[in-house]
């Protein structure tokens, strides 16, 4: 594989294939508090409380905010299924087998490290948690959550090795955490952040931090990632209950980033949780997920708001409240877990070995 080229931190590396392009972030006028005439600022993700910032929302006074329609009113059930899944124990031990025996398609990658991103309180550290509970056989908050604060509780980049019943091993999964995407959050995450994670630059437990960009310099920057160090598929975490409150400015940085990331020929698919606050029938019984009408438009506009097709989204309901476990709502976060390991297996038949090097450059 050819050396990747070191990049001051000038603008955003996104790692194009055949050759390294800098591109300047986009920048954009605004009058200082001082003095009244217009200053520029780089424009990234999260910016500082007290500075002009991105909002997900039109910032002009006085005009609605751009958001995506709210959803029509449909009949809460369906006749038929949408979608065929078998809601019984021995599907649940099943799936639970072919997680626990799952490796990576590739010898010199253990694990497949697979990253989850999404926008404030989307459900991305209680999925990781859920999924750790089902093999620990009891609820439990591996990942810290933090429901009630109003900034990310995730502040660093954190990998989740899961593991199987009893602890006895790991699995071939790594989940990995970051900040939430926000509107005014203090985290320090830039689009720039994003990718150098995908790549593998940035080292576990790194604190994202404002004005602080991960460049070549940052304590424990991982100069030249192997392939078990990257990520080799993204999750993009969305909330069913705020579909119609997620602005169309929200639905253009999942593009951005999406292109960024296709550009080094990574995987992506989506998970559509709090299901069960969008129809009451589905909360009372998670096996109607899929027979649920608003949860089936919910999915619609979950794809429009990502840009991509529905077939990459899965619905799933992390546990919150529950001191026990449910066994529908465990075969819906193991199926969740069995598609994002079949697309990041398409990252490793890519990136075998006799064609690392000659395809694609990360």
């Amino acid at each position: 594989m050819e050396k990747e080229k070191e990049v001051k931190p000038s603008g955003f590396e996104f790692g194009v294939t055949g050759a390294q392009t800098t591109i300047a972030p986009p920048v954009f006028s605004f009058p200082t508090a001082s003095t009244g005439q217009p200053s520029t600022q780089p424009a990234a993700l999260f910016s500082l409380s007290s500075q002009p910032k991105f909002s997900w929302r039109n910032q002009n006074e006085g005009e609605n905010p751009e958001e995506i329609p709210v959803l029509s009113t449909f009949p809460q059930g369906l006749d038929s299924a949408w979608r065929d899944v078998q809601w019984t124990e021995e599907q649940k031990t099943s799936l639970m087998k072919t997680v626990s025996s799952y490796r990576p398609k590739c010898e010199e990658v253990p694990q497949a490290r697979v990253l989850l991103l999404g926008p404030l309180h989307s459900g991305k550290s209680s999925f990781i948690s859920s999924v750790q509970s089902l093999f620990n056989g009891r609820v439990s908050n591996r990942a810290m959550v933090g429901s009630f604060f109003p900034t990310s509780f995730t502040k660093k980049l954190q990998s989740f090795s899961i593991h199987t019943q009893k602890r006895e091993e790991n699995t071939g999964l790594v989940l990995c955490d970051i900040p939430g995407l926000g509107d005014g959050e203090v985290s320090g995450l830039t689009l720039h952040d994003i990718l150098s994670v995908i790549k593998g630059h940035v080292p576990e437990g790194h604190k994202f931090s404002p004005g602080q960009p991960v460049v070549s310099e940052t304590d424990g920057y991982v100069k030249s990632p192997s392939l078990k160090e990257k990520i080799h598929c993204v999750a993009f975490v969305v909330d069913a209950s705020r579909i119609t409150s997620y602005s169309k400015g929200l639905g253009s940085t999942f593009k951005q980033l999406r292109e960024h990331i296709s550009d080094l020929c990574v995987h992506q698919v989506a998970l559509l949780t709090h299901v069960d606050k969008v129809c009451p029938k589905t909360a009372r019984d998670v096996s109607e997920v899929y027979k649920s009408l608003s949860i089936k438009e919910t999915m619609s506009k979950a794809g429009a708001l990502l840009g991509m097709s529905t077939s990459y989204i899965v619905p799933v309901k992390n546990y919150s409240s529950e001191l026990d476990l449910d066994v529908n709502t465990d075969v819906l976060l193991l199926s969740a877990v069995d598609h994002i390991l079949h697309y990041a297996d398409l990252f490793f038949q890519d990136h075998m070995p006799q064609n690392t090097g000659q395809k694609f450059k990360l």
